[in-house]
């Protein structure tokens, strides 16, 4: 009995779709509507669910001709510097042969993502603020199967293709032990009684026939995954520069009174703090989720598993850590323009005393 239900698990044909997300974080601001009036590449209609607000709608475009991703899906250029590409790769297929190939179907797409930005990058470089390719990079896999409610119920699925499922979330091609694939499946969802969503930090088995609302929130997140990394990364350049001691050096000027500019380093560290909770607020005013009990959870466990909460954490304690140094720096600044100033008094007042001094002498000879 147990060899024909292992044989009949090994064998049984599935079908479905691999979805993988890259995004790219290739500059500052990008124009969108420069973009979409100067024909440099086509345009394509762009219809997302109610819970994403549209004044922060990005730019669906083609990729340019020619190109050889036959299983490009969109591409979006958002107007916070990022760049993100969907692929679809439909499958007929064992579970066990899929989890087989996955590793080497993202290895593809790593390459061919990096090949599908860099020629829109060159397409569009005019129209982005501090243009670089590419800064930072990110990427999630979803692995969208179609029920068969006649064949598989949900208990069934997770008691003889459970192994299989956590494990291919990993991109492990053998059977993880009873704990972690218990760890694994615990936070499964699912909105109707015969789907069955389980997240985890890289990839998402999706056992459910309308998800095509639900690939927008992986979307979103991989975006907002991106943004954060980019932004840690940026604060950490900031700390090595501290840890090595070599802080930022200022002219000669900025220690003059009068002459030199009181800002310094710290109006920089204020723009930078500034620029990051522009981008992280506009990404999470992008989505609005009141009311959508289902999408609220799914997009709550994205955030847990994506570990977003702890990169903003992360984000602040580094902006606060750095803003400390840079205290001191300015204040020691502060501390030599005063001193300087109190050194161009004395100066002054020794240069009145002499010509006093000098007049005093001429009148009474």
């Amino acid at each position: 009995m147990t060899n024909k239900s292992s044989e009949s698990t090994e064998t049984h044909i599935f079908s479905g779709n691999i979805f993988i997300f890259h995004a790219f974080d290739v500059g500052d601001d990008i124009n969108l509507e420069s973009i979409r009036t100067s024909n440099v590449v086509i345009s394509q209609p762009l219809s997302l669910p109610k819970y994403f607000k549209n004044f922060h709608m990005p730019l669906a475009i083609d990729l340019p001709h020619p190109h050889s991703s036959s299983r490009f899906s969109t591409c979006k250029v958002h107007n916070f510097g990022a760049i993100s590409f969907a692929y679809k790769i439909p499958f007929n297929d064992t579970l066990q042969n899929v989890r087989a190939t996955l590793n080497e179907l993202d290895d593809i797409y790593q390459e061919q993502s990096v090949n599908d930005v860099s020629a829109v990058f060159k397409k569009i470089k005019k129209f982005i603020a501090k243009p670089k390719f590419f800064q930072t990079r990110s990427s999630y896999l979803v692995i969208q199967v179609d029920p068969q409610p006649d064949q598989l119920d949900i208990a069934t699925l997770k008691n003889q293709y459970g192994g299989v499922i956590a494990s291919m979330l990993r991109f492990e091609t053998e059977t993880l032990s009873e704990y972690h694939k218990d760890e694994i499946l615990e936070d499964a969802i699912g909105y109707f009684r015969g789907d069955l969503i389980v997240i985890d930090t890289e990839a998402t088995f999706m056992y459910d026939e309308e998800y095509e609302e639900l690939l927008h929130l992986f979307e979103f997140s991989n975006i907002q995954q991106l943004e954060l990394r980019y932004f840690d990364r940026l604060l950490d350049q900031q700390l090595n520069i501290i840890y090595e001691g070599q802080p930022h050096k200022l002219p000669l000027s900025a220690y003059l009174p009068f002459i030199g500019s009181s800002g310094g380093s710290m109006a920089d560290l204020g723009k930078l703090r500034v620029d990051i909770s522009v981008i992280v607020e506009r990404l999470e005013d992008s989505i609005k989720l009141v009311g959508e009990a289902y999408f609220s959870e799914m997009y709550n466990l994205l955030v847990d598993k994506l570990d977003l909460k702890n990169w903003q954490e992360s984000i602040a304690r580094k902006l606060n850590i750095i803003q400390d140094v840079r205290s001191v720096y300015q204040n020691q600044i502060d501390a030599i323009r005063e001193d300087l100033l109190s050194v161009l008094i004395i100066i002054l007042i020794f240069i009145e005393l002499v010509i006093g001094l000098l007049n005093y002498m001429r009148v009474g000879h």
